[in-house]
């Protein structure tokens, strides 16, 4: 009876292994989640930006880069093209926001909470994204064209001017956050 039992158990383990797939217990890459973006989220990055742009004048920023001035479009690009873009807009957009007290967009502090913590966790969704993603990946060349010109401005701009385009910026981030979730459909 027990021999019975432990056959029965290997043709059950051979039967769903082949259903199943080991690979299918990895986390998968889900980003459904922004393919429509919660209202109060939206409201909560909008209002940040609309504080923002009302004390810019304040801030007297002289920047030259125009980071997010592209020629081409998000759905231009392969979908692993997508994530990788809007996983380095991120990083920009949350390394801005999470600058100490001392500097300029600590003026933002109280509207910037909400926003931040949503765009830090799209930024962990994408990273588990790009873990699951093939490594091989060849980047087109907008996209490596514009991850070049992002690490020039890190290199050559202002935080200010960093993090104005940045906020500034954040519904085309959060729009090609979308485009990325909703991958071959993005038009």
């Amino acid at each position: 009876m027990l021999c019975l039992g432990f056959i029965l158990l290997l043709v059950l383990e051979s039967s769903l292994g082949a259903a199943f797939p080991r690979d299918a217990l990895k986390k998968s890459c889900s980003l459904s989640k922004y393919q429509f973006l919660a209202p109060r989220e939206l409201d909560a990055v909008q209002k940040m930006k609309d504080q923002f742009k009302n004390a810019m004048l304040l801030l007297d920023l002289k920047c030259h880069t125009k980071l997010f001035h592209r020629n081409w479009n998000t759905a231009e690009l392969s979908v692993p093209d997508r994530v990788m873009l809007v996983e380095a807009e991120l990083d920009l957009a949350t390394a801005m926001l999470e600058l100490p007290a001392g500097s300029p967009l600590a003026l933002f502090a109280k509207t910037h909470q909400r926003p931040l913590a949503f765009l830090t966790q799209a930024q962990e969704d994408l990273r588990s994204c790009m873990a699951t993603e093939n490594p091989a990946h060849q980047l087109s060349r907008k996209l490596r064209h514009w991850l070049q010109k992002l690490e020039t401005a890190k290199q050559t701009e202002t935080t200010g001017c960093l993090g104005a385009s940045a906020i500034l910026h954040i519904s085309q981030v959060l729009h090609d956050l979308r485009c990325a979730a909703l991958q071959e459909r993005c038009t």
